[in-house]
């Protein structure tokens, strides 16, 4: 059996945003995407991610306003895989950096994002994780 990788796990197509625009229309992307994360785009380069967490921890409880840029809150050093790399490695990757969810890199350009509930229901659809995951938005 082959060794399973990202790619076999991921959620496609990751939606994105552009760094200048504002919390408000990030909120609204991913409520309407039904998403927890966004890719975050300078111009047509990848440059980090936004989470549903950041929204509201670097955003909302800082004081910052629905009208403040993506960028201000964004995680801009980016922790990423390749769609190739085994999901043993990119599991290793999430626990050693403490992150939730990853962007999957093909060269610059964000080809996917994968989650720790991914590869929870991946590894043991049955767990409680799993469950959770199953049940809750994705991305």
């Amino acid at each position: 059996m082959a060794q399973q990788t990202v790619a076999d796990v991921m959620t496609p197509a990751p939606t994105t945003i552009g760094m200048s625009e504002t919390l408000e229309t990030a909120a609204r992307t991913m409520a309407a995407q039904d998403v927890g994360a966004l890719i975050v785009r300078a111009g047509a380069t990848t440059v980090g991610i936004v989470t549903d967490r950041d929204l509201v921890v670097r955003g909302l409880a800082e004081g910052l306003g629905l009208e403040t840029m993506v960028g201000e809150v964004a995680t801009e050093e980016l922790l990423s895989v390749g769609p190739t790399v085994p999901v043993e490695t990119a599991i290793e990757l999430m626990r050693v950096a403490a992150v939730r969810r990853m962007p999957v890199m093909d060269g610059d350009t964000a080809v996917g994002i994968v989650s720790i509930g991914d590869f929870a229901i991946e590894r043991d659809p049955t767990s409680a994780l799993a469950e959770i995951s199953e049940a809750a938005p994705n991305g």
